[in-house]
């Protein structure tokens, strides 16, 4: 009986030891950032819904770091110094991927040896242009137009455009107290489309919410966004 005791706590130390060597591992240290851009400018999303992976060859798991972009395009993650190979997966974001001049693939080579900051170009199917929000007692306007950038055999036509009001920075569909739209085919002139609504009563009370529109492209789940704008009420 004493034997199979004194086994058991030799099983459990050995266990402990193990795990505070696992413990004992240090944190990735180095930062990645950007944003996802075209011709340097952002791509503006929705919060959390776009990412991208980073695969670092060599280990036996095949688990991709997945890193989220911002609503504004940015990204930031803490990783370990190494060689990785960045993937923008074919079904997110707004936009295609622009093989990478190295691989002349979709996989982009990515050395991280200390913090660094790189943009990702990609190619957008459209660009929102001069959002323009003006509010008078109430009514909210907004005028912007949509560029068409992807013109060739993978060109898509707009489904949707939205006008969302949220209280929050967050803007987006999930968070808005009131949202105008417009279905793709009304749409007159690219070049000057319009959006109108009431901004609603906000309880609690607050001097201000957040604006900003969406563009729907067909066939595409993620929106194109303008940047969010701070409307006083």
């Amino acid at each position: 009986m004493r034997t199979k005791i004194q086994y058991a706590i030799f099983i459990a130390l050995g266990v402990f030891s193990a795990s505070c060597k696992k413990d004992n591992y240090k944190a990735p240290s180095s930062t990645f950032n950007g944003r996802l851009v075209y011709q340097g400018e952002p791509i503006n999303v929705s919060y959390n819904d776009v990412y991208f992976e980073l695969w670092e060859p060599g280990w036996g798991t095949r688990t991709p770091i997945n890193v989220n972009v911002s609503q504004d395009g940015s990204f930031s993650a803490m990783l370990f110094n190494a060689a990785y190979k960045l993937v923008i997966p074919a079904a997110q974001g707004p936009f295609r991927s622009i093989p990478d001049k190295t691989t002349n693939t979709d996989t982009i080579p990515l050395t991280i040896s200390g913090n660094l900051h790189q943009d990702i170009e990609v190619m957008p199917y459209y660009m929102i242009r001069s959002p323009k929000f003006t509010a008078v007692a109430k009514k909210l306007t907004a005028t912007f137009s949509a560029e068409k950038i992807i013109k060739d055999a993978n060109a898509r036509d707009i489904e949707r455009v939205f006008l969302y009001v949220c209280k929050t920075q967050f803007v987006d569909g999930r968070n808005s107290i009131e949202t105008a739209d417009m279905a793709g085919g009304d749409i007159v002139d690219p070049a000057n489309i319009s959006l109108q609504l009431t901004i609603p009563d906000v309880v609690p009370a607050q001097p201000s919410v957040f604006v900003r529109v969406g563009l729907k492209i067909a066939g595409v789940e993620d929106l194109l966004f303008s940047p969010v704008q701070e409307i006083t009420l």
